[in-house]
């Protein structure tokens, strides 16, 4: 396996794409993952791919860590000029490649500003980001799905998809035997610096905290040697970085609770301003997104009402600890 890294202006910076088969007997060459359909990030792929020999008319499969246009962008041009294989888990599948399907038909369809509680000005100034945000999604290619266990053998490894949702519904890995043992493809699931954001990166995700919790969980299970993330470089205790992901959300759902016991009342945007500050460009849907998975997840368990988007606290002294306990139990295993 080789990475490549190209550069991102847009998002969280440092794209990973992950080139198989380059230096291997099998004739199959393969990508994870793709990057945006940028002038600057179609170069930086060529000549990344260029380095082991190969040109995008040589892939002869792509697959998808998640539809987000930094890891799908070029999949359409690439398949145009190659005739490759473009894989996506099935729940993905419609946003890789349906027409439209992207944020702002999302924002729409779940009628999301008046549900977070959006001012119109900033609701306006998302709408124009996301208009240039989709200038970067590229041509949608034809697309194949897998599912969760699916094998796939590529330039002489096997990869196994590890369905991972939560920052993106069919957000899939894909585990193989590394030099370090068994290794995993995290796309963004896991990040190095960042944690991926959940409620705003997909808002179709039902509970996308809770469900973000369970991927991160079964990572703690297994036990990974080592994970090469969508972006920048390699994790290598994969088990502590999924830890310490879960304990930075058990700290926000005590700050979330905490503006909810000074306020008595707020939206998810109010939330989100009392968390964040001030929100440009894609973080004014990632920012009440992700105070919605909060909120959500408080309302599911119980702690909190919800009335027109008002969330108010109605459990004066809720059992945090046992909201994470499934990824602190795991962590805690792994160790003894």
């Amino acid at each position: 396996m080789k990475r490549i890294q190209l550069g991102n202006t847009v998002f969280e910076g440092e794209n990973d794409v992950y080139l198989f088969g380059a230096d291997a007997d099998t004739k199959s060459t393969a990508i994870v993952d793709t990057g945006v359909a940028t002038d600057e990030g179609r170069d930086q792929l060529r000549e990344g791919l260029a380095e082991y020999g190969v040109e995008f008319a040589d892939v002869d499969a792509i697959f998808l860590t998640h539809w987000h246009h930094d890891h799908t962008g070029l999949a359409g041009e690439i398949q145009a000029e190659s005739g490759a294989t473009v894989y996506v888990h099935e729940d993905d599948a419609e946003m890789v490649a349906g027409d439209g399907a992207n944020h702002k038909a999302e924002i729409e369809r779940r009628d999301l500003f008046e549900r977070w509680g959006v001012p119109d000005e900033k609701a306006e100034e998302l709408l124009d980001f996301l208009g240039v945000h989709d200038e970067i999604q590229g041509d949608s290619p034809t697309v194949e799905t897998f599912a969760d266990g699916d094998r796939f053998e590529v330039g002489g490894v096997e990869l196994e998809v590890v369905h991972l949702p939560g920052h993106a519904g069919g957000l899939s890995g894909f585990a193989f035997d590394g030099e370090e043992g068994r290794e995993l493809l995290a796309g963004d699931a896991l990040l190095p610096r960042y944690t991926p954001n959940v409620g705003g990166a997909d808002p179709r995700v039902e509970d996308p905290l809770g469900t973000y919790l369970s991927s991160l969980d079964r990572i703690i299970r297994n036990d990974f040697a080592r994970a090469w993330p969508g972006h920048r470089d390699p994790i290598e205790d994969p088990t502590a970085r999924a830890r310490e992901i879960a304990d930075h959300h058990r700290e926000r759902t005590e700050r979330v609770l905490g503006v909810l016991e000074e306020r008595g009342s707020a939206d998810a945007w109010t939330v989100s301003a009392d968390l964040f500050g001030e929100l440009a460009a894609i973080h004014i849907m990632h920012g009440p997104g992700e105070a919605w998975a909060h909120l959500d997840h408080l309302k599911r368990e119980d702690v909190v009402t919800e009335t027109d988007g008002e969330y108010e606290l109605v459990e004066s002294d809720p059992d945090i600890d046992a909201m994470f306990e499934n990824a602190t139990e795991s962590a805690e295993t792994k160790q003894s």
